[in-house]
């Protein structure tokens, strides 16, 4: 007997719109900024070495459109002692002219919108904000 494959519809969300150099550069320069002086220094005062894996460094990197923000880690482990990764903990997504989209990465592997439409500032403020979007 076949079975009849059904699929499930889903909206597809709309993709990022890179900006021009110009203004791709100012968001990079802007977000390294708030990385260094309002990150670092509230999530990350001072590294701490554990036997488990320890946050190392919180950096950002722009890539199609977006800029995810990222906690480096580094291995205490005696097998994996030194090694290290990132691991995405929130987004934002440019969508316009000074239009932002912010996504925060779930512990499940995929990204989850939280706010649409907010200007670039608000989209800082937000970052600084609100708990669920914090380098933990």
């Amino acid at each position: 007997m076949a079975r009849s494959r059904r699929g499930v519809w889903a909206p597809v969300p709309p993709k990022p719109v890179s900006p021009d150099a110009a203004e791709k550069q100012a968001i990079i320069d802007t977000c390294e900024t708030f990385i260094a002086t309002v990150l670092k220094p509230r999530f990350l005062p001072s590294i701490k070495p554990t036997e488990f894996n320890y946050m190392v460094d919180i950096r950002g990197e722009w890539r199609a459109g977006r800029y995810r923000f990222m906690r480096r880690y580094r291995s205490g482990f005696p097998e994996t002692a030194g090694m290290e990764f990132d691991a995405s903990f929130a987004r934002i997504d440019r969508m316009g002219p000074d239009q932002f989209d912010i996504y925060w990465m779930r512990h499940t592997g995929t990204w989850y919108q939280l706010h649409t439409g907010k200007t670039f500032a608000e989209t800082l403020h937000i970052l600084e904000t609100d708990g669920i979007l914090f380098p933990y």
